[in-house]
């Protein structure tokens, strides 16, 4: 598969740019798994992201394990977005409200652009699943270094119906959007995005 989005870059039928296969990137926050002592830790969210994105022809490029922690969170987004074959990023995990959960916040401060209607539409569904304890979900989601970033909660139905309703389906295009005014150059880079910590 072409590692340049040019060449994956087409028009869909209303003529809006789309990136199509994506390269996707997923982080799992868990303080438990990152410091378990199996080379592979048990990961089903991940997994499950992964089989969403696998069943619709996208690729996953970057798999990675970080703890609940602020600083870890930012530093592992911030990487991966400023890859030039990573077209989006989800992270699952640390969505809830203990003093833990700090996803939403270590995502948005890279955000250039909110996108508030995921998180919305996301708690509609899963208020139909699983009833007012939606109201504890937190999840975002926004673009950085052009790049859109979703951030869900660990359950694997969470992240099955994150997937499957949102973000596989309309991330095409959100990519295509992001990126159209790239569409002369290939580089992408931590430095015209700054390099603060």
């Amino acid at each position: 598969m072409p590692t340049d989005r040019s060449d994956r870059r087409s028009t869909d039928d209303h003529g809006h740019d789309i990136i199509d296969p994506l390269y996707v990137g997923i982080v799992t926050v868990s303080s438990s798994r990152a410091q378990a002592d199996e080379e592979d830790p048990d990961d089903p969210g991940g997994d499950t992201i992964q089989e969403c994105f696998e069943a619709e022809g996208h690729e996953v490029q970057e798999r990675l394990l970080v703890r609940d922690d602020y600083s870890s969170i930012r530093t592992t987004v911030r990487g991966l977005v400023a890859r030039r074959d990573i077209d989006v990023v989800v992270t699952t995990g640390g969505t809830g409200v203990t003093a833990d959960d700090v996803s939403p916040e270590a995502t948005s401060s890279l955000f250039e652009r909110e996108l508030p209607g995921f998180g919305e539409r996301f708690r509609a569904l899963s208020w139909e699943e699983i009833g007012t304890r939606a109201i504890a979900s937190r999840a975002t989601a926004g673009i950085a270094v052009d790049t859109p970033v979703f951030c869900i909660p660990g359950s694997t139905g969470a992240c099955q119906t994150a997937c499957e309703e949102l973000i596989v389906p309309e991330t095409p295009h959100l990519a295509g959007l992001a990126t159209s005014h790239r569409k002369e150059t290939t580089d992408q880079s931590l430095s015209e995005y700054g390099n603060d910590g």
